[in-house]
């Protein structure tokens, strides 16, 4: 148990970093959705799945570039390795089959409603 509360963790960390670099994505002149409310939607058991295998790649992706960040010299090297980091979360998350909003609304929802959570940790035991 955890490991999936780890697991889940680093996910919704690596999701505010993927909804960060999404906006920067955005129109400036478009609206954003506010950070502190979820969204609500249901979400099909696929997403959830989809959601949870993403994740758990997201997970060693975040490992890996934390230790990178951390020998990194100067901020403008922090800030490649952080733009690769991004980009290849953004590249699982696109190759499970979802987008990255859709992404970052069921790391919001999870966060925000103790059952869906309890789903998505049901899903990433299987």
């Amino acid at each position: 148990m955890k490991r999936m509360t780890a697991l889940f963790s680093a996910a919704l960390l690596s999701a505010g970093l993927l909804s960060v670099t999404a906006q920067a994505q955005q129109d400036p002149a478009a609206p954003t959705q506010s950070q502190s409310t979820a969204p609500a939607m249901d979400f099909s058991d696929q997403q959830l799945q989809q959601f949870v295998d993403a994740s758990e790649e997201i997970v060693v992706i975040s490992q890996e570039y934390t230790e990178r960040l951390q020998t990194a010299d100067d901020e403008a090297s922090m800030q490649e390795v952080q733009m690769e980091a991004n980009d290849k979360m953004i590249e699982v998350v696109e190759d499970s089959g979802l987008n990255v909003d859709t992404f970052n609304d069921i790391g919001q929802a999870v966060q925000q409603d103790p059952e869906l959570m309890q789903r998505v940790q049901e899903m990433a035991q299987r």
